[in-house]
């Protein structure tokens, strides 16, 4: 039987004149909530129940709000084909830059494993991500981003997902500037369902495999109980660049042959100035002429293809090798997740319930990377083409030692293993008490992370014992022995571990205080205790400083702190007309060694008729500083290739002399304050008939005292203002950049959100539907230091990433029957690439290069055979769109931007779902 043109609204009866505001809140959802929907179509005798939406603590029986939500229901996550939660914010066209699998492919670094929402592209640290409207502990890694691992939502307990697209600070706390993402699990399931889910690409590799089972008992009104559990395991497979042919395509050693690797396999020679100058004035040949620069390679122009090639423009120059890491490298890791949800309720009275929550996960994910980088050192006399040059008469620190830069093949490629687990228990009370709807909890949250070299690390030391002995061959295959000694000092340890835990107290309770023209004033109140704590302890080995490709930065340390938090806040929401409905919050947070502050919001909604609505809301909010930004220990690293101005000055600013990649150290500071912003949205709602409604919203955030370092090509751009933090030795070479954690400068954002929705529509071919979610980014730009110019990274990559101008989502859906299917594409807005690498052998710049936009489309379809048996097949990237090239040169993977494209190219999956009720 046909459900009514009703199924893409809300549940809930409503008035005519809220009509518009509550689509607009539904507006981008799919039709997830619709039995439940369509029951209370025919049956409007039973009580109405009060609902509690993201954005507001007031429980009430229509939803409207004067703040813009998006709602994502069960359904609409099914059609998508997604089973995790990453995936699915990838489709919401308000997350912008957000941390993925594929930017975390390297061979090292901050937080990896770590998946994160990032709403408006402001930080992952503004954007706060709830488990049924409570906090969950962050990512325990210390880095640069603080926030919810979204490998740890169980992704298939989700009943629905409610982003609140406007900041929260005044309800929610600190780290709601951006917006909040509430995902809503099942509350009261019953009967047993089972769901296989099986996907592949049409190239190899990359496959999934998944399954759910979802176990429930007990009428809440009936037996007084209700007890459910959720159990889901999936896998992954990798998926290695010799398996698409758009890397080739890509073409990137002819394009981008100074990003590539000058650590090959037969080894290169790093020659210094002096042994350099000697063999030119020996008149040493190789290949037939004169060497040029200091790095040579004996096997020129062979070198070992297809891995090590001779690119005369690429980072081993004309007289050496480069080695292409992207020929043979990980483009997405192997990885297995499994989660379990369990809830149960049980009735303690009429009008009190007691409920017990408890949220398992682990994420295990395995990263491979190129085979290890090793300098290595060798007596001249034991290369054969240099025995007789008489190299240990220069006048060098070690005379006759020659350098190398080699690729340990023999060792294997480099893999680690990055676990995160996150548990989570909930114990609460709710009710009703004198008019008052309440709810008490008490969450206990921890994740911990560990991460493994589990293959292709060795121990430096002996490593380099074998390279000067011989045992070890750099130039060719090394003796039995030697493969011995690699095999025997591979290392296998977890060198780094971290635990977050998070125990928070909370309560809030909500009532109508009087009657007003448009109906009940509703008043909440509510109060928060909670006491984080981060523990970071590196191994042993790791401290060492013994492990090649894995360095122990000086200073590195264990590390165990904690806070405690107190907040309390209120909300009111005053009908005051028909017409007019007003919202008003405040919350006080204060945190243990850092501050408080006071964090208000206004909201207006004008419905002056059924068919439009208006409405806009202010506020101002603060984000304290992360414990990873007050106590995280010193990170050594490399900035991109960047021109020192001070030696360019003196080489005629020829980049081949004067570039190259500079140590960096990053420091935390115990002495940053709070972020402020303030934050506006004005839009409004339109439903000029009833199969069709839109909404516009203007938004815009505004932070200061921004907590940021200082980006390393700001600093070198502008010495006279920033040469204090570029750190020289004796002989004015630059040492090491500092990069410090402070409070600087401000960020602006700026943009319009556009949502249109087009419901059942009857028709003699079947029922349609449409929705499309779209966001313009207006501006996007962050001040370094008051008084500097603001530096734009709208349509334009800039240090470490680009926000489009225009991403959007849009579905189309079609219903026969027992019969569906769903059109859906994802698309993001060309950019200006970064445009700024520099080739240090030639001292030329990348050419300019505008990346193309990218438009993905994915189609499914599904059957109903009967009540318990549900089959769906769909094809995601039905076009088989590869990413478009990119220049950048920040992230490991290079040839295109791994942020926000997806590898694995077209890919089929199916599922079926049995249920029994």
């Amino acid at each position: 039987m046909r459900k009514p043109y009703r199924q893409y609204c809300h549940p809930l009866p409503v008035s005519r004149l809220t009509r518009a505001v509550r689509l607009a809140l539904h507006a981008g959802a799919a039709a997830g909530l619709l039995a439940h929907g369509a029951a209370s179509a025919q049956m409007p005798e039973a009580p109405m129940p009060k609902v509690e939406i993201t954005g507001s603590a007031i429980k009430r029986i229509e939803t409207d709000t004067p703040l813009p939500v998006q709602i994502v229901t069960r359904e609409e996550i099914e059609k998508a084909g997604v089973t995790t939660a990453a995936e699915l914010m990838a489709r919401i066209s308000s997350n912008v830059g957000g941390l993925t699998d594929g930017a975390s492919i390297n061979v090292g670094g901050d937080q990896r494993g770590f998946n994160s929402a990032n709403l408006r592209g402001i930080g992952t640290s503004s954007t706060l991500v709830l488990l049924n409207g409570r906090r969950m502990a962050n990512f325990a890694s210390p880095g640069d981003d603080t926030g919810v691992d979204l490998n740890n939502i169980p992704a298939a307990a989700i009943q629905r997902v409610e982003v609140l697209l406007d900041g929260a600070s005044a309800l929610y706390g600190t780290d709601a500037v951006g917006g909040v993402i509430n995902f809503i699990t099942r509350k009261d399931f019953r009967g047993v369902e089972a769901n296989a889910y099986a996907l592949g690409t049409r190239e190899g590799g990359a496959g999934k495999r998944a399954a759910t089972l979802s176990l429930g008992t007990g009428e809440l009104e009936k037996d007084g109980y209700n007890v459910f559990a959720v159990l889901d395991v999936q896998g992954t497979e990798r998926l290695n660049t010799s398996q698409r042919k758009f890397v080739s395509e890509l073409r990137i050693p002819q394009r981008l042959g100074h990003l590539l690797s000058s650590f090959t396999s037969p080894a290169n020679i790093r020659l210094t100035p002096a042994q350099r100058d000697h063999l030119q004035e020996t008149g040493f040949l190789l290949n037939g002429r004169p060497i040029t620069n200091r790095q040579i390679n004996l096997s020129i122009p062979a070198c070992a293809p297809p891995a090590n090639l001779y690119l005369p423009d690429g980072t081993g120059g004309v007289d050496a090798c480069t080695y292409d890491y992207m020929g043979d490298t990980e483009l997405y890791p192997k990885s297995t997740k499994q989660n379990l949800l369990s809830r149960g309720v049980i009735k303690l009275g009429a009008d009190t319930q007691a409920y017990a929550e408890v949220a398992l996960s682990r994420s295990r994910t395995n990263y491979v990377g190129s085979s290890a980088r090793v300098i290595g050192y060798i007596d001249y006399r034991k290369i054969a083409a240099l025995a007789n040059t008489g190299l240990d008469q220069l006048d060098d620190d070690t005379p006759g030692e020659i350098q190398l830069r080699m690729r340990l093949n023999e060792a294997g490629m480099r893999t680690s293993e990055l676990t995160s687990e996150s548990q989570r228990y909930v114990v609460g009370v709710s009710g009703v008490a004198a008019g008052w709807d309440y709810d008490a909890g008490y969450n206990h949250s921890v994740n911990t992370v560990k991460d493994r070299d589990t293959h292709g690390y060795v121990l430096r030391d002996q490593l380099m014992a074998g390279i000067a002995d011989g045992r070890i061959n750099p130039f060719g295959p090394s003796s039995a022995e030697g493969v011995a000694l690699l095999n025997s000092i591979q290392v296998n340890d977890v060198v780094r571990r971290a635990r977050g835990t998070m125990d928070s107290l909370d309560f809030k309770a909500s009532r109508s205080l009087m009657t007003m023209a448009g109906g009940d004033l509703g008043v909440a109140v509510g109060a928060e205790a909670r006491r984080e704590r981060t523990d970071f302890r590196p191994s042993a080995l790791l401290m060492s400083d013994n492990i090649n490709n894995d360095d122990a930065p000086e200073g590195g340390r264990a590390t165990s702190d904690q806070r405690k938090v107190v907040a309390v806040f209120g909300e009111l929401l005053a009908p005051f007309t028909r017409e007019w409905q007003g919202q008003l919050s405040a919350r006080y947070d204060r945190y243990q060694q850092v501050g408080g502050a006071l964090s208000p919001k206004i909201g207006m909604a004008y419905t002056p008729n059924k068919a439009l609505t208006v409405r806009a809301s202010a506020g101002k909010g603060f984000r304290a500083p992360s414990m990873s930004d007050l106590y995280r220990p010193t990170v050594y690293g490399l900035t991109a290739i960047l021109p020192d101005p001070v030696y360019c000055a003196t080489v005629e600013n020829n980049y081949a002399d004067c570039a190259d990649a500079w140590d960096t150290r990053r420091y935390s500071n115990v002495n940053l304050k709070p972020e402020s912003s303030r934050q506006f949205s004005a839009g409004l709602v339109v439903e000029p008939g009833k199969h069709w409604n839109a909404s516009l919203d203007y938004w815009k955030i505004k932070r200061t005292d921004l907590i940021s370092e200082i980006g390393d090509d700001i600093i070198l751009g502008n010495l006279g203002k920033y040469g204090n933090l570029v750190h020289r030795d004796e002989d004015g070479d630059i040492d090491y950049i500092e990069l410090h954690k402070e409070n600087r400068g401000a960020q602006l954002a700026s943009g319009l959100d556009l949502v249109v929705n087009l419901r059942s529509v009857n028709t003699g071919m079947g029922r349609f539907g449409a929705r499309l979610n779209g966001t313009y980014v207006l501006d996007s730009s962050i001040q370094t230091s008051p008084g500097d110019a603001y530096i734009s990274n709208l349509g334009k990559f800039v240090t470490d990433g680009v926000v489009q101008r225009w991403r959007h989502t849009v579905s189309m859906d079609w219903e026969q029957g027992p019969l569906s299917a769903t059109l859906s594409n994802t698309f993001s807005a060309s950019y200006d690439d970064q445009n700024s690498a520099i080739n240090i052998d030639d001292g030329s710049v990348v050419a300019p290069n505008r990346v193309k936009a990218y438009s993905l489309w994915d189609m499914s379809l599904s059957y109903g055979w009967n009540k318990n048996l549900k089959l769906r097949a769909g094809v995601q990237n039905m076009f088989d769109k590869a990413p478009p090239y990119s220049n950048q040169a920040n992230f490991f993977i290079s040839g295109y931007d791994p942020t926000y494209t997806d590898p694995r190219g077209r890919r089929l999956y199916a599922s079926v779902n049995y249920a029994f009720r």
